[in-house]
């Protein structure tokens, strides 16, 4: 058995796989998983009583991250003259119209977030093959089809994250890194869950969080109990 497989072993049998955890108990726990030799990135899936097959049941949305997610967001922006000017001074990674659809194009997905004014939609859209698939197509609900780039910008790298419901009805979303420690990655936590219920579709019925399961990339998955979050 590999030291990968030991590891994992050892950490599931801290893990009570009938119980819902408390968010500060499901932390501890998390805490007390052996370390790997790298950050391990913390998410969290929520699995929602909504039909995706719906499109009036759709979950999606973004909210910015109180600790930010412990990355290197690198964000892009189709955007000419002053605005162009504007994304580079607010830290866009890189800024461009044609020569950068073009890169695009030739297969170039090296960046975590894209941005663009209303006016490059019309070129923007014809990377929808390449972007769409990937959850990177700008989108005026998500805020990122807009005039003030800058502010884009800002609060992509801040760590401001995208969430959006799979075909299966649920929403895989980082939430920080294992080196934040409890009181962060609760604060990240909290905030996002914040964010889903109030996404809730009005045609939702019945439960609409029905589980939820915090881990790190290297451990076993912890459920929570979701009651603190239901209104």
């Amino acid at each position: 058995m590999t030291n990968q497989g030991k590891r994992y072993k050892k950490d599931i049998t801290q893990v009570d796989r009938t119980k819902r955890y408390s968010l500060e108990e499901a932390l501890k726990t998390l805490a007390s998983f052996q370390n790997t030799k790298f950050d391990e990135t913390v998410d969290l899936a929520v699995r929602l009583g909504i039909d995706p097959k719906q499109t009036d049941q759709m979950v999606r949305g973004t909210v910015a991250l109180p600790h930010g997610i412990g990355k290197n967001v690198r964000v892009i922006v189709f955007a000419k003259g002053e605005k162009a000017d504007a994304a580079k001074e607010a830290g866009a990674d890189f800024v461009g119209d044609d020569d950068l659809a073009e890169k695009i194009n030739k297969g170039w997905t090296d960046f975590d977030g894209a941005v663009a004014t209303p006016d490059m939609m019309g070129l923007v859209g014809k990377l929808g093959r390449v972007l769409g698939p990937r959850g990177l197509m700008p989108n005026p609900k998500l805020g990122t089809v807009t005039p003030n780039v800058a502010k884009a910008v800002k609060e992509l790298k801040a760590g401001r994250v995208e969430f959006r419901a799979e075909k299966t009805g649920i929403v895989h979303t980082l939430v920080g890194k294992k080196s934040f420690g409890g009181d962060k990655l609760k604060d990240n936590i909290n905030t996002l869950m914040e964010a889903l219920v109030r996404a809730k579709p009005s045609s939702s019925k019945g439960v609409y969080l029905k589980s939820i399961t915090l881990s790190s990339t290297m451990s076993p998955g912890i459920k929570l109990d979701p009651a603190p979050w239901v209104q």
